[in-house]
């Protein structure tokens, strides 16, 4: 009941120190009765942001949410970050300063030693960081849309670097406050008064030392540029917190929600930190998969991009699924959160494809309880690539099959949507504002490419698309293979691969892949609707292995392995199945540029012709798994 609800009493700014002597800025909202804390012990729940914990808390609300039901609410500004001190290091202090803030935590006289973790992205990170150091007192996860294995993941793919983090380097320093970042004014002002953009600077990649506004905060360009040529598997990635799926064992037993989004930034580490966590841990360890873009605000929305999915799709409150979450979990509170399922997905799909009042494609889309993942009943098929454009189950018969492409990188394929965030630009400064300390960040940001669903097809509002603006699957580079249209309903529920044959004229070059549900054309769209899936990269030297980089004879034949992110889709009887291939996704991902030079550091670009082989001897396919219709 409402009356039953705390008052809230906030201490700002207690600076909590570090095992090396940095002091990080934490806040703490208690719960109050007449405007005095209550007395007595409370569970708390701990967030850590590298975006202000202050507009954080605008934001959502969630600190006094928590203190009015029987919490601590505990934010904490990461390392190098607005209040906090020392130096931003992408990921990697977060494990050691998240174990140390949770041991301050435990020894607080208001703390029932018993600690829930929450937070998105990043500040997901921040939870499965401290976790694979062992906490004792962290009690409950809740990490929405992280990562299990940066290189391989969410910041790496296939060899290719996603280029949001480059973007994240270049907004997040005009946007940090942080007194010692920007001792001298002149460098809020360099970063935030007509710097150039990185819209401007994915013109000019790679970036480099000293030539970027990066070079008045060296910390930010530092990591930058590691995370642009370290391209190879090395100890560099598996520091606990670049790669927390190989601390699972020592995470803590405890219940674990963990939550992603098909059209996520993070979709594929988020179902491999359930399956690995769910293996190892009694937890209990649960996932809760949408059909969401990334961030927190999206999970109470029913549409991703152009693609709407019905009202039911969309949280009715993202902060009392914590609520009840934590109130089981730490307060023993018997609620529905008890005989929750394992796993609960949303099958995207079904929906009719008719164009709402918003203007977006009507998908539709139903949420369906699972016992595990990926599903025991999928049935993996091979789809297999042929000449003339078909994509079938019959394998190819003939000899000799295969198409060439040219790929120019100077020309790379626009990105249309997908699975991305933060590869976004910040904007100017409003009128009259001196620095960014009076200009919260998240009004001033724009999107270089707006995540989730959207028609394969050329459009002003996309990075890169020139007019005429046409479809993608028209370009020269782009390889288009398609199912007949589907005589009833097929279900793809699942982790999936492309399997391809391949060989170029360069010595490394690039090969993607985009799962395409394709919409016959209809009253409401004439020409169809291609509606994108999911999409992914692999990069040729890398064919044998991610640790070290094996350049490719031209004219060698070679077998690439692409892995798609996981995703739930009902094609539509009569609709089709279609695989797009190409060289490039830009600027989604980083272009190659086809010379076999040292990555994040070559200085020339060459055109290639790639060939993908689809014959009796080298059959390229893509493996579905086929989810059979209930009897």
């Amino acid at each position: 009941m409402l009356d039953d609800l705390y008052d809230v009493i906030i201490e700002k700014d207690i600076m909590v120190e570090m095992r090396d002597g940095v002091r990080l800025a934490t806040d703490l909202y208690f719960p109050a009765r007449n405007g005095i804390k209550v007395e007595g012990k409370f569970p708390a729940v701990f967030h850590r942001t590298p975006y202000d914990k202050s507009d954080v808390e605008r934001n959502g609300g969630y600190g006094r949410f928590f203190a009015r039901r029987g919490y601590v609410a505990v934010y904490q500004d990461c390392r190098g970050t607005y209040r906090s001190e020392g130096d931003v290091n992408f990921l990697v202090p977060e494990a050691e300063d998240g174990y140390d803030a949770l041991l301050w935590i435990g020894e607080q006289s208001w703390s029932d030693e018993k600690v829930g973790s929450w937070g998105t992205s990043w500040s997901g990170w921040t939870q499965t960081a401290m976790a694979a150091l062992g906490p004792k007192n962290l009690a409950a996860m809740v990490p929405n849309m992280s990562g299990a294995d940066a290189h391989e993941a969410s910041v790496r793919q296939g060899g290719a670097l996603e280029l949001r983090f480059l973007a994240w380097a270049f907004w997040h320093s005009a946007a940090n406050t942080q007194a010692r970042l920007k001792a001298d004014p002149a460098v809020d002002g360099a970063l935030n008064l007509g710097a150039p953009s990185f819209a401007d600077w994915l013109q000019r990649m790679p970036i480099r030392k000293g030539q970027t506004q990066l070079k008045l905060v060296p910390a930010y360009e530092k990591w930058a540029l590691d995370l642009l040529t370290r391209a190879d598997y090395d100890e560099y990635w598996q520091h606990p917190s670049y790669a927390p799926a190989l601390f699972w064992p020592a995470f803590p037993d405890v219940p674990i929600l963990i939550i992603g989004g098909w059209y996520d930034s993070y979709t594929r580490s988020t179902c491999q930190n359930y399956v690995g966590l769910a293996a190892q841990k009694k937890g209990p360890v649960r996932m809760l998969m949408g059909p969401w873009t990334h961030g927190s605000n999206t999970l109470e929305l029913s549409f991703a991009g152009d693609v709407e999915f019905g009202e039911e799709a969309a949280l009715d409150s993202f902060r009392e699924l914590h609520l009840r979450y934590f109130d089981r979990a730490l307060k023993g509170v018997d609620n529905d959160e008890s005989s929750a399922p394992p796993v609960r997905i949303f099958v995207m799909g079904g929906g009719g494809g008719y164009r709402t009042s918003a203007g977006r494609i009507f998908h539709g889309g139903h949420w369906r309880d699972e016992t595990e993942w990926p599903l025991a009943r999928a049935r993996y098929t091979e789809y297999y690539l042929h000449e003339d454009g078909d994509l079938s189950t019959g394998k190819p018969v003939a000899d000799g099959g295969d198409t060439v492409y040219r790929f120019d990188p100077a020309k790379p394929v626009p990105s249309i949507g997908g699975n991305v965030s933060s590869l976004a630009d910040m904007g100017p400064l409003p009128p009259g504002v001196p620095d960014s300390t009076h200009a919260p960040w998240r009004g001033r940001m724009g999107q270089l490419l707006e995540p989730g669903g959207f028609d394969q097809v050329e459009a002003p509002h996309f990075f890169g698309c020139a007019p005429p603006y046409l479809p993608l699957g028209s370009r020269s580079d782009v390889l288009v293979f398609a199912t007949a249209p589907l005589a009833a309903d097929v279900e793809i529920t699942g982790p999936i691969e492309v399997k391809l044959w391949v060989s170029s004229t360069a010595p490394d070059t690039d090969f993607t892949a985009k799962l395409i549900d394709l919409y016959p054309p209809s009253e409401w769209y004439p020409h169809g609707y291609a509606l994108n899936l999911n999409d992914s990269i692999a990069r040729l030297r890398y064919r044998n292995g991610r640790e070290k980089g094996e350049l490719l004879p031209p004219g060698e034949i070679a077998l690439l392995t692409i892995n798609l992110y996981p995703t739930s889709n009902l094609f539509a009887a009569g609709h089709r199945i279609r695989l797009d291939i190409s060289s490039s996704n830009f600027p989604r991902f980083d272009v190659n540029p086809n010379t076999g030079d040292a990555i994040g550091k070559e200085r020339r670009r060459v055109g290639a012709d790639n060939r993908v082989y689809h014959n009796a001897a080298r059959a390229s396919h893509i493996v579905l798994p086929i989810v059979p219709a209930k009897k």
